[in-house]
């Protein structure tokens, strides 16, 4: 009987939580979606590598809103129940309110352990624009992106400029300005330009055609003009925003970073922080699922719209909870542990309150 009733409340749990979830997930997507469709579409990027950017995008989504979607869930189901009084049924005859939570605490630790496997392979793309993580994934797709009509600065020390063209991309002049090397400064001009991409020798060149070269010497009497009818301009992928993104600096060199400032390096806390994190968010996970059935049995009246709502502002206020802790522990007021588990701690004495005061009913 009970098997089957653990089984009934787990059931009920499921419809919310994948509904919350596609619809937060949805958002998120529709958000950046815009910024990755002016990228890929002004690139003519084929469909597997937009599947492949997405792919790498999703883990750092749902690290975000599956705790969203799990309170909703819990908010939800137990808000139907206490409505239409089955849980009233329930507790006539004997069973406790801890008890009826059983199936929540099981779903809630399927939840923290998704949200943790997911935030170890999500993470290092969580903090990374859009943009400049669809270049990377992408490097060996893209040529370098030229827009026209305006001044380009694909890298530090280039400027580029390509003339409008109505004959279709790599069509029309080119000026390029070369400072990378300040003792070999040049103006290159060329009436036509294409672009050719070698991720192999991790480079994209630039095929300019029927040009001259000038020469920016200190010394005016060391001018110097080349005319040339092909000239291929080199430009190293680690100097561009094709980059490979930088790692997260461990946790064994923030500490040693942290010592030789004496704990007063309020970047390295920060960083010190996001690593307590890691284990902290997914715990709040579980945190949030526990919570929400006594929120959800006082808002009985909400409806699933207003478990939504309800557990939308949960977690708005977790987030301020959040960045309140990171200043504080950039202003040297917390230890970096204290302020990414304090929003937890916090939340915990909510629910067990909560528990309390609704078993007393």
């Amino acid at each position: 009987m009970r098997k089957i009733l653990d089984q009934y409340i787990f059931a009920e749990l499921l419809p919310p939580f994948f509904i919350s979830l596609a619809a937060l997930c949805f958002v998120m997507l529709t958000k950046e979606l815009l910024r990755l469709v002016e990228l890929l579409v002004s690139k003519g990027i084929g469909l597997i590598a937009v599947i492949k950017v997405f792919l790498h995008l999703l883990p750092s989504f749902l690290v975000l809103t599956l705790p969203i979607a799990g309170i909703i869930a819990s908010i939800t189901a137990f808000s139907r129940l206490s409505y239409d009084k089955e849980l009233v049924a329930m507790r006539a005859v004997g069973l406790s309110l801890l008890r009826l939570s059983r199936p929540v605490l099981v779903f809630s630790c399927l939840v923290f352990g998704l949200t943790l496997v997911l935030s170890q392979w999500g993470q290092p793309w969580t903090s990374v624009s859009l943009k400049k993580l669809a270049l990377n994934l992408l490097r060996e797709e893209l040529t370098l992106a030229l827009d026209k009509g305006v001044f380009n600065e694909p890298v530090p020390h280039m400027v580029i400029f390509v003339s409008d063209s109505l004959q279709g991309d790599d069509v029309g002049s080119i000026f390029i300005s070369d400072e990378r090397n300040a003792a070999e400064a040049r103006v290159i001009v060329a009436a036509q330009y294409t672009m050719l991409n070698d991720p192999g020798s991790n480079q994209i060149w630039i095929q300019l055609l029927n040009g001259t070269i000038h020469t920016k010497p200190y010394d005016i009497e060391q001018y110097q003009k080349v005319a040339f009818s092909s000239y291929n301009l080199p430009i190293p992928l680690d100097q561009t925003q094709y980059a490979s993104l930088e790692n997260r600096p461990s946790l064994a060199s923030v500490l040693e970073k942290l010592d030789r400032s004496n704990w007063q390096d309020t970047a390295a806390l920060r960083r010190l922080m996001e690593h307590y994190k890691d284990l902290a968010f997914p715990t709040a996970a579980l945190v949030f699922g526990m919570l929400g059935v006594p929120v959800g049995i006082v808002s009985k009246r909400s409806g699933r719209m207003g478990g939504f709502a309800v557990g939308v502002m949960i977690i708005i206020v977790y987030y301020v909870m959040n960045i309140l802790g990171e200043f504080f522990v950039t202003t040297l007021v917390l230890p970096p542990f204290a302020g990414a588990w304090l929003p937890n701690a916090l939340f915990l004495a909510i629910t067990i309150v909560l528990f309390y005061r609704v078993s007393q009913r």
